[in-house]
């Protein structure tokens, strides 16, 4: 008789984490500055995290923020009570910080006036390192051994007072992050990799946001499916007519009316507010409340002489699915391409991603270029590529480009 086999034991849970604490909130400039004195005695980088309240305001400020240092504690600053954080500033801002996804916290910190010298990023430096989940919960698992409570990560930050539970969440946020970022750096060390992080956390740092579109109101979700442009002018209205709204009452706009509302208010041929009001597929907490402005804005749209282009010129190259039929040499570098990328991201074991920014190759394989490793290389500078992404990926790019231009040339497939 065979053995019975052996019951499957489930991997032992790990134990939560526990905030350090205090959960005294600092709203004043007395207690900032006594703060700020706490934080400077500390040693080593610093922990640092905001918490917004996307989705329930307007605006992408900071609530909350939240900075933790070996020796100082851990600190929770109120930056709507207390408008003048510069004592912090000038505590920590020599040092390097701790920041989990960079790019979603240096602009609400830039616009209260924190600013890092150098910067340590954990949610970037675990991709560096080929983790396959790179959420703050994931990486404290497995560089820290602590489970994370991340309840409260969608919460209206913006509420007063903070409840308790939610300070003890923020708290920890930041408490794990000098262990992890420790752990992390030895991980970097360990596959040699320390100086393409470098790179990256230096780029994060410096990177700057993209300007205002000049027509914001084309980030209207389902925009796309309107084909008339005098409908198109109605949409245009009522999306600044919302935003507006939103601004002034500084409230998430599709909480006011979603947009797929503002798109049946656009196209639907409705000739008159009270049918607009009768509709069901008219919502949003300010549909009836401000239906005079919507139809306002209808009505604005009805009769404007600007009437907008369908669609925007743009030096974007067109979506890769079109290349065959309009660039066949485009399209077969890009393919080329992808899949050498594809194998660096292997040999390297960092996503493909960030290996090299998806963008940067289309437009690499869509504009004539010579197919040659200088050539790319100083493409890939001038869409700021890192140097350790250039060393990486322009001789390979050039000889995929140079196999795909000597390839025989596919005949494109007809328009059915």
């Amino acid at each position: 008789m065979a053995d019975a086999a052996e019951p499957e034991t489930e991997a032992p849970q790990l134990p939560h984490a526990v905030a350090q604490g205090p959960f005294d909130v600092i709203v004043d400039a007395d207690a900032l500055r006594r703060a700020a004195d706490r934080l400077a005695a500390g040693t080593g980088p610093v922990a640092v995290d905001a918490e917004r309240a996307n989705g329930f305001r307007y605006s992408s400020r900071a609530y909350l923020v939240q900075l933790h240092r070996r020796g100082s504690g851990t600190v929770l600053i109120d930056p709507i009570a207390v408008d003048d954080l510069s004592p912090v500033q000038e505590a920590i801002g020599a040092e390097e910080w701790i920041i989990h996804a960079a790019s979603q916290d240096l602009p609400c910190l830039r616009e209260i006036g924190l600013e890092p010298a150098t910067l340590f990023d954990t949610e970037l430096g675990a991709r560096l390192a080929g983790f396959e989940r790179v959420g703050l919960a994931a990486v404290t698992e497995r560089l820290v051994g602590l489970r994370l409570r991340k309840e409260h990560g969608a919460s209206d930050w913006s509420t007063r007072p903070i409840p308790q539970s939610w300070l003890e969440y923020a708290a920890l946020d930041v408490e794990v992050l000098p262990d992890a970022r420790d752990a992390l750096a030895a991980e970097l060390e360990s596959q040699g990799k320390r100086e393409i992080a470098e790179q990256e956390f230096a780029y994060a740092l410096e990177r700057r946001p993209k300007p205002p579109a000049p027509e914001p109101w084309r980030r209207l979700s389902g925009l796309h499916t309107i084909r008339d442009r005098r409908q198109l002018a109605v949409a245009r209205e009522l999306w600044l007519a919302r935003d507006a709204l939103a601004r002034e009452t500084d409230t998430a706009p599709g909480r006011l009316v979603p947009d797929r509302s503002l798109l049946v208010a656009a196209t639907a041929g409705i000739d008159a507010k009270q049918r607009l009001a009768a509709r069901k597929d008219f919502t949003g907490r300010a549909s009836r409340a401000e239906l005079d402005r919507w139809w306002r804005a209808i009505e604005a749209g009805r009769s404007s002489d600007d009437l907008p282009a369908l669609r925007v010129k743009s030096d974007e190259p067109p979506p890769p699915r079109f290349w065959r039929q309009r660039r066949p040499e485009a399209d077969a570098r890009l393919k080329a391409a992808r899949a050498v990328l594809q194998q660096v991201s292997e040999e390297l074991a960092i996503p493909a991603e960030n290996v090299l920014m998806p963008d940067t190759l289309r437009r690499l394989a869509w504009d004539p270029i010579d197919a040659t490793p200088d050539a790319i290389a100083e493409a890939l500078r001038a869409r700021e590529a890192r140097p350790w992404q250039v060393a990486a990926t322009a001789q390979r790019i050039a000889d995929a480009f140079v196999e795909a231009d000597q390839a025989p040339a596919e005949v494109p497939e007809a328009d059915s």
